[in-house]
């Protein structure tokens, strides 16, 4: 098989099974807060983690969200993260403790390190997790291989795709 480029290793993830993957996220961080088991808030990176937070925060009845904004790719090229947006200052109180950060994906872990450096004491949930960046998140779903690139369902649109082998 020739090489593939970085978009030919795909694992696309539809809208159905993302929110599958959230609910799951919320099924395995029910209970766990630190507040006799409640978590504080909910707080989505955005943009990836913005649909998932909320799934999170509705399954476990969580009213208090906010989001920080990093950016990190500029379309599929990873460069150094920056918070373009940060959270409100509720969400700051103890270095985070009772916060539940929310993302879609950690990839080489750099945005979750930026966010868990301003948030030392939050608890870091994805659904997709990648080898290089799965020591700095606390719960995850699914682990992708590193050279995989993960097509979300608000990066995709349907069309024909041609078969790996013939054409008949």
């Amino acid at each position: 098989m020739p090489d593939l480029l970085p978009h030919e290793k795909g694992f696309h993830v539809s809208w159905d099974q993302l929110h599958r993957d959230a609910r799951a996220l919320a099924w395995r961080l029910d209970g766990k807060g630190p507040d006799s088991g409640s978590w504080r808030g909910v707080l989505g990176i955005t943009r990836g983690g913005l649909v998932p937070a909320a799934i999170v925060a509705r399954e476990l009845d969580i009213r208090m969200v906010d989001t920080i904004s990093v950016k990190s790719y500029n379309h599929q090229e990873q460069r150094a993260p920056e918070v373009i947006k940060p959270a409100q200052d509720s969400f700051l109180h103890d270095g985070g403790e009772g916060i539940l950060i929310v993302d879609d994906l950690v990839d080489t872990g750099k945005t979750l390190q930026l966010v868990r450096d301003l948030f030392p004491k939050a608890h870091f949930a994805t659904c997709y997790a990648k080898p290089q960046g799965e020591p700095l998140v606390d719960t995850f779903i699914t682990e992708v291989s590193q050279d995989t690139w993960i097509f979300f369902p608000w990066d995709m649109a349907l069309q024909y795709v041609q078969p790996y082998r013939g054409t008949d």
